[in-house]
């Protein structure tokens, strides 16, 4: 079959790079030499029993499209029902095909998007493919990808060595036994680092259902009682402990808000006793769970471990969604953020701390230019946390960029995160961000505020040093 050229998948080695020929060819020479580094991801979601199996990809839909909530809410806001994706528990699970031609069906709505940019860098760079997705072409390509995808070359652990990741952090329940860490850490044949990272989320709101549980479980993996505020403390430096064991070199924290504000130990035990009771109001558990707040921080400063913090998200925003397919299915939203104010107590006790260290994320850009990089030009503490979620974007990441230096510069940004489960993914986001991080630094060098020696310098720091440094990998 002869395509033609409206139906070519091809990537021009130009992309993202602007049309100004003078700065295009400086972002050019600036990208060359990171284009290959090795990828630092310190935060991310993919599940490292993916890499302790190494069993290979079931099929395209389940590889590219069920785990990746940026292309489910895009399908979903054209009028495609979630359970058609993958998610829920249908008695009788669409078929992968079936979701594969959905996606392909619906490929115009990603022009213009990161997504589309992400989704064409997978097919193209890592499967090869060379036909632009459709519904004409959509049963070809699933056959082909399909073939494809059960070669030993396309397992897991050939593409971590291939996509040349050094360190794969992922997001851990303080209850979990680490046993997929700990395998993948004994296994001689693997030599990539699988990080652990403490998230402790679930048990900072008495007054969420299922809290009482989430504690026992916490109580059994710690060795420890959770039936007073004291002993939930206590199991949680526990369960840091058994982390850091294990290589964490970091926490992740996302409450709706970044106050961190401690209370008395006797009012935060009769919050404690109220959540048990299941009587904890939603007042209740506001100030409980800023209270735990700070002290994780507190934690952090004692420990070492990384504190990354992104609050402001609206969680599961559609309750019908919710209940029929889960978390993390594409209906979080942003909502507007504060850090200045929030953090003031934190940043007080801890700021000036050389063991503390506080990266900053945000689904509200307003807040890079206002709160968050005045807050890193200052405290010795603070990072600037890469754009993500929303933002990560190549005009987000530039915006950042503008936003932040002023204030911060390059070396109090954490360096860019992939915050993904999709792991054919990672490359392509990665890719993306040192695209625009040449971009941004070739119109310093253009309008000469930097020169190109400097500048290649940044390049290589922003994808190594800066984000070996942050996270203490």
């Amino acid at each position: 079959m002869t395509e033609t050229a409206a139906q070519i998948l091809q990537l021009d080695p130009d992309r993202l790079f602007p049309a100004d020929p003078t700065i295009r060819a400086l972002a050019r020479e600036l990208y060359e030499p990171v284009a290959d580094a090795p990828i630092y991801s310190p935060h991310g979601h993919v599940d490292p029993a993916l890499l302790l199996d190494n069993a290979p990809f079931g099929d395209p839909a389940e590889l590219l499209i069920t785990p990746d909530h940026y292309v489910l809410r895009l399908l979903h806001a054209t009028g495609v029902s979630l359970g058609d994706l993958g998610r829920g528990d249908a008695a009788t699970p669409p078929d992968g095909r079936e979701i594969w031609r959905l996606l392909c069906r619906n490929w115009y709505v990603f022009a213009g998007t990161p997504v589309r940019y992400w989704l064409e860098s997978q097919l193209a760079e890592i499967l090869g493919v060379t036909v632009r997705p459709s519904e004409e072409s959509a049963d070809r390509l699933y056959d082909e990808l399909s073939e494809l995808l059960q070669s030993d070359e396309f397992r897991p652990r050939t593409l971590f060595d291939r996509f040349k990741i050094n360190v794969l952090a992922t997001t851990d329940d303080p209850a979990d036994d680490l046993a997929a860490h700990r395998a993948l850490a004994a296994d001689p044949t693997f030599t990539g680092r699988v990080l652990p990272t403490f998230r402790a989320d679930g048990y900072l709101d008495p007054s969420v259902v299922g809290w009482p549980d989430r504690l026992a479980r916490l109580a059994e993996a710690a060795g420890s009682g959770t039936d007073s505020y004291r002993g939930l403390i206590e199991a949680l430096r526990a369960r840091r402990r058994y982390f850091i064991e294990h290589g964490a070199t970091a926490t992740d924290n996302g409450p709706f808000d970044a106050w961190g504000t401690p209370l008395p130990d006797n009012e935060a035990e009769r919050i404690h006793a109220a959540g048990l009771a299941g009587t904890a109001s939603v007042e209740d558990g506001v100030a409980y769970r800023r209270n735990l707040l700070y002290q994780l921080a507190a934690m952090s400063a004692d420990d070492g471990l990384v504190m990354q913090l992104h609050p402001g998200v609206h969680r599961s925003h559609h309750a019908p969604s919710l209940a029929r397919y889960g978390t993390d299915a594409g209906h979080d939203l942003p909502a507007v953020g504060g850090y200045t104010e929030p953090l003031r107590r934190i940043l007080n006790d801890f700021g000036t701390d050389a063991n503390f260290r506080l990266v900053l994320f945000t689904v509200d850009e307003t807040t890079f230019s206002r709160e968050i990089a005045p807050l890193a030009g200052f405290y010795p503490s603070v990072y600037a946390g890469a754009p993500w979620w929303f933002l990560d974007t190549p005009a987000a990441i530039g915006r950042y960029r503008a936003a932040v230096t002023d204030s911060a510069g390059f070396y109090k940004t954490s360096g860019f995160i992939d915050d993904t489960r999709a792991f054919l993914s990672i490359p392509a986001r990665h890719d993306m961000s040192r695209r625009t991080d040449a971009v941004y630094l070739a119109e310093l060098v253009a309008t000469h505020q930097l020169d190109l020696a400097e500048a290649h310098t940044i390049a290589q720091d922003l994808v190594t040093t800066i984000p070996k440094t942050v996270f203490r990998l």
